[in-house]
């Protein structure tokens, strides 16, 4: 016999793992940033450099605001709302345009 749809469901560990997920997620995106902002100033600055890490830090800093609202989400007791698809959207896209300016500023 199944349970009632009124049960309130158990959820586990599972919001911690992933609150630690995102912030594991906004961890490497910041040593993404620093190494972008080295990187960039390391041979002097250029206006390309310059332009490529201050548009990791506007990358970075999306992503954090982002992050600090889903781990503040899943933080609230009970069961936490689905994240939206614009924001998770819109964190897959800082986190691939972030990698796209590290890996500009390598090559």
């Amino acid at each position: 016999m199944s349970a009632p749809a009124t049960e309130e469901r158990d959820p586990g560990l599972q919001p911690e793992r992933t609150r630690l997920a995102w912030r594991r997620t906004t961890l490497s995106g910041t040593v993404s940033a620093v190494l972008a902002v080295k990187t960039a100033l390391h041979g002097g600055p250029s206006a390309s450099g310059i332009v490529a890490c201050a548009l990791a830090c506007v990358l970075w800093l999306g992503f954090l605001l982002l992050a600090h609202r889903r781990i503040r989400a899943l933080a609230t007791a009970g069961i936490p709302a689905a994240i939206a698809p614009r924001h998770a959207t819109t964190a897959v896209l800082c986190t691939v345009a972030l990698a796209v300016c590290g890996a500009a500023l390598v090559f």
